[in-house]
């Protein structure tokens, strides 16, 4: 898509706005979903951003990208890998796009030296409660420009984006490195985040796998221009068994990035997708993210195996899918806790820190990480039964409270039960409200309260 289009398409949509009536909420209408949380439809249709979807420019002298919000990575990493680029940070899944991983946050192996995506964008176009297009920057409207990673849609939807773009190697070489206990795998991992490189290989990615408590292997990943061979995890070989396999690997850069996506991590298995038997009948176009989701999406609206399973007499279950931030140094604590209390397994560990040093201690206030500091971020995507007597929501409360303590953060695309005077504690409440009154004063969209807590 050209500039002409774009702007056509930006216009289009504020023309779309301006004709829902003063005071009615806002809401985008959007074909798929990453968020794993409910959401309360309000009965009128949302704001079409379907002509929003599109890399605008590859600039590949400077390294930039103009990319509209709805863009999903699928398509802008198809746009920059012709140009030997790549953004700084590439979520797992396909069908994220740069707008939502930018207001609602993102996460790969790269994050412990890039970040996290909204560190990489240069400049935004957002559109306001207020029905404007503000273009934010360090430099210009910086408080909305700050106040935007996390905000989740509830201070305004990007329509453009500038981001910097990673130069890229036709492979990564992968290492798997296992471990006989967690506090041997974060002690591995801090060595390796100091000297960033591995038996003389620098290390250009890092991420981890715990399958329990003396199973768990760190993947190292380091780009190289040849490879001896290289793997297909799209088809029938799955990638998280092949780091219990294999001491080590190769894979193209395309298929590493999306190494996770076509079994969504391990989560495929509910679907009985890993039996070989079954597998081995199954398109590789219906082996996605996207196409799980589509399933859970559907369960969640009409619960027909929820229903099966208590006529079955089994016992009903608590979604427990969250992603969590905590310090490196109470890493191994927190891993201690869960693995004693929660019944998940396996369990996802990646590295990141605040690329940006450069505005204060904790340069995004709606998620305050602070500068210098490692965390790693543990994930678990699953469920719990929900024993006799206890309710649904006890397990993710307790998860709440525990890195709550050990001073960590979580992750609001899934479900939250924090009351409201600790959310905004957490959250950034007093500048969150000071940029919500400047860009959206008449609260035409649901506040990150609302949204996150309230299933708004």
């Amino acid at each position: 898509m050209g500039w002409d289009e774009h702007n056509r398409a930006v216009g289009a949509l504020r023309a779309q706005l301006s004709e829902i009536p003063p005071g009615e909420p806002v809401r985008l209408a959007k074909r798929s979903s990453n968020l794993f949380r409910p959401r309360e439809g309000t009965g009128r249709p949302g704001l079409d951003v379907s002509e929003l979807r599109s890399v605008v420019e590859v600039d590949a002298e400077r390294r930039v990208a103009h990319v509209q919000g709805m863009c999903t990575y699928e398509d802008l990493v198809d746009a920059t890998l012709p140009h030997g680029l790549m953004p700084f940070v590439v979520p797992q899944l396909k069908t994220i796009t740069l707008g939502g991983a930018v207001t609602g946050l993102g996460i790969e192996s790269s994050s412990f030296r890039n970040g996290l995506p909204h560190e990489s964008v240069r400049e935004m176009d957002i559109l306001t409660g207020a029905g404007e297009i503000i273009t934010a920057s360090p430099t210009q409207n910086a408080d909305l420009f700050r106040a935007f990673p996390n905000s989740y849609g509830s201070l305004g939807y990007s329509v453009r984006l500038e981001i910097d773009l990673d130069p890229v190697a036709p492979y990564v070489h992968l290492r798997h490195l296992r471990f006989d206990s967690v506090g041997a795998l974060v002690d591995r991992m801090g060595e390796l985040l100091r000297d960033r490189e591995y038996d003389g290989e620098a290390v250009d990615f890092l991420d981890g796998v715990v399958f329990s408590a003396d199973e768990s292997y760190l993947v190292l990943g380091s780009w190289t221009e040849r490879a001896p061979y290289t793997s297909d995890y799209t088809g029938r070989e799955i990638f998280y068994r092949s780091v219990q396999q294999h001491a080590e690997d190769y894979l193209t850069v395309r298929d590493y990035l999306w190494r996770w996506d076509t079994d969504w991590f391990w989560c495929s298995r509910a679907f009985g997708v890993q039996n070989p038997r079954v597998r081995r009948f199954i398109p590789r176009r219906y082996l996605r993210s996207d196409v799980y989701g589509k399933i859970i999406r559907f369960e969640n609206r009409h619960g027909w195996w929820a229903r099966k399973e208590a006529r079955q007499g089994k016992l009903p279950r608590e979604r427990v899918v969250q992603d969590v931030e905590v310090p490196i140094e109470r890493t191994e604590e927190f891993m201690s806790w869960f693995l004693d209390n929660v019944p998940i397994e396996p369990i996802w560990l990646c590295p990141l820190a605040v690329r940006d040093h450069e505005h204060g201690e904790q340069p995004w206030p709606l998620y305050p990480l602070k500068v210098g500091e490692t965390y790693v971020n543990v994930g678990f995507w699953s469920t719990v039964e929900i024993p006799e007597g206890g309710s649904d929501g006890d397990a993710n409360k307790r998860i709440e409270a525990e890195v709550e303590q050990l001073g960590g953060h979580k992750s609001l695309y899934s479900d939250a039960y924090y009351d409201e005077p600790t959310f905004w504690a957490l959250y950034g409440g007093d500048t969150y409200q000071q940029v919500k009154k400047t860009y959206d004063p008449d609260g035409r969209l649901p506040d990150l309260y609302a949204k996150a807590v309230g299933r708004r």
